[in-house]
């Protein structure tokens, strides 16, 4: 029977592989960022982390309740133990016990005060706080990395354009000079040095096109994607100025300097803490421990053949066991002196550590400025390099300049775009690396 459903899907798949073959997919860093942190395995490794030490502290925890074992055992007695009485007749020589002995039943044991236990359970707690602010600082490292590799991406493209630009200008001049050539208005040195231009810019194009796709293979590492999936950036260079001057004009890019945030202060932090637990821990060994017993046993004792002749009875107790630690060699006591020297080691790091951070922190918003100024001082430079460029081209056009230059007025065309553009480019790297230092990514929270 004819499956019309069935036949409407197909022919919408078949629809849709035809479309997505034509159709390029298009990306933004946004959009970037996004498929990192869901489809990167680094991100999804710290995640099953979390879980992990999730389920460690749970068995933490089990150590509270009480503990329930069904016990069983078997003694087959080789030889039987004698006992000697003295009496008026003289010794007796009497053989204790039997041959077979049979035990079963239910043991259980409770933790009552058991200061240490208690205090390491803390320490779980801990573990798992660590594991959530390292999967946070794997997060932002992913981020930091992306933009980096979105921003080498779309400078790299850029580049490649303004090389081909000037490419295709100075084959133009090519042309032209040869067809003065054929015509004898140009000398053959004018087309070999024009096409000596063309040349020199040929090596220059295909080392870009190789950086596009080593940095296109790079981006799709870092988000997971497969390698063969082709994608476009939907951004230029261009486009983050609007963004970049918006944040500079309302003072919100590194208003905030403190390390509230950066990840590595957490850590060090969180491992302070734990630090402490752990001495918290060593502390504890001096105090008593109270644990509560209770047993159900049954037991049967027979001679001869081990599945004959069981009588069984019936047996239980409960219980306290009180331990009070009074001497192991010094452990307790040299534990608590490394305990203690470990937590006092972690002050000094994090002051060492603030200060480094507090560095980069004072670098990145130097480096910001600076390359604002290197924009703006760009941007005037491209548009006076334009100015000459249509100068010379225009003097060219009437014979009033000469071929080279022409060319010198376009090379500097070219570099001052290309300066421009890694203006742009190192201004966006300094304020990524600014925003990772700071901690405060807006995609990660």
């Amino acid at each position: 029977m004819f499956n019309k459903k069935l036949f409407y899907i197909i022919l919408l798949m078949l629809l849709g592989n035809a479309v997505s073959a034509h159709a390029q997919l298009s990306l933004s860093l946004d959009d970037c960022v996004r498929i990192a942190l869901n489809e990167n395995p680094t991100i999804k490794v710290h995640e099953m982390e979390i879980t992990r030490v999730d389920y460690s502290h749970k068995e933490a925890l089990g150590q509270l309740f009480p503990s329930i074992n069904l016990a069983g055992q078997y003694q087959r007695n080789l030889s039987l133990q004698t006992m000697y009485m003295d009496t008026e007749a003289g010794t007796m020589a009497i053989k204790m016990g039997s041959d077979n002995t049979h035990a079963a039943g239910l043991q259980a044991s409770i933790p009552l005060v058991v200061p240490q236990l208690w205090k390491s359970i803390k320490l779980s707690e801990n573990q798992i706080l660590q594991n959530l602010e390292a999967a946070r600082a794997n997060k932002l490292t992913l981020v930091n990395q992306v933009e980096k590799a979105y921003y080498a991406l779309l400078l790299a493209q850029d580049s490649k354009r303004v090389i081909e630009e000037n490419h295709a200008t100075a084959k133009l001049n090519a042309d032209i000079f040869q067809k003065k050539y054929d015509l004898g208005a140009a000398s053959e040195y004018d087309v070999l040095r024009a096409n000596v231009a063309v040349t020199n810019l040929e090596p220059s194009i295909v080392e870009a096109e190789n950086s596009i796709v080593a940095l296109m293979l790079q981006l799709k590492v870092l988000m997971g994607m497969d390698v063969r999936t082709d994608f476009v950036p939907s951004q230029q260079l261009d486009d983050f100025r609007g963004e970049m001057y918006a944040r500079v004009m309302s003072n919100t890019l590194g208003a905030d300097t403190a390390l509230t945030n950066n990840t590595s202060i957490k850590s060090l932090d969180l491992q302070t803490d734990y630090l402490k637990k752990a001495l918290d821990v060593q502390k504890m060994a001096w105090y008593p421990t109270l644990t509560g017993s209770a047993s159900v046993m049954w037991h049967s004792m027979n001679n001869g053949s081990p599945f004959s002749g069981l009588r069984w009875s019936r047996a239980s107790n409960v219980g306290l066991t009180l331990a009070f630690p009074i001497f192991q060699g010094g452990q307790r006591y040299f534990k608590q002196k490394q305990a203690e020297i470990a937590v006092e080691e972690m002050k000094w790091q994090r002051e060492n550590l603030e200060r480094t951070l507090h560095m980069q922190v004072a670098t990145q918003n130097d480096a910001i400025a600076k390359n604002l100024k290197q924009i703006e001082s760009n941007e005037a430079g491209v548009t006076m390099a334009e100015k000459a460029n249509d100068i010379v081209q225009k003097s060219f056009k009437i014979g009033a300049a000469s071929f080279i230059q022409l060319r010198d007025t376009e090379d500097a065309l070219m570099a001052a775009r290309l300066a421009y553009y890694q203006a742009i480019y190192n201004y966006l790297v300094a304020e990524s690396d600014l925003e990772y230092v700071l901690g405060n990514t807006p995609h990660v929270k």
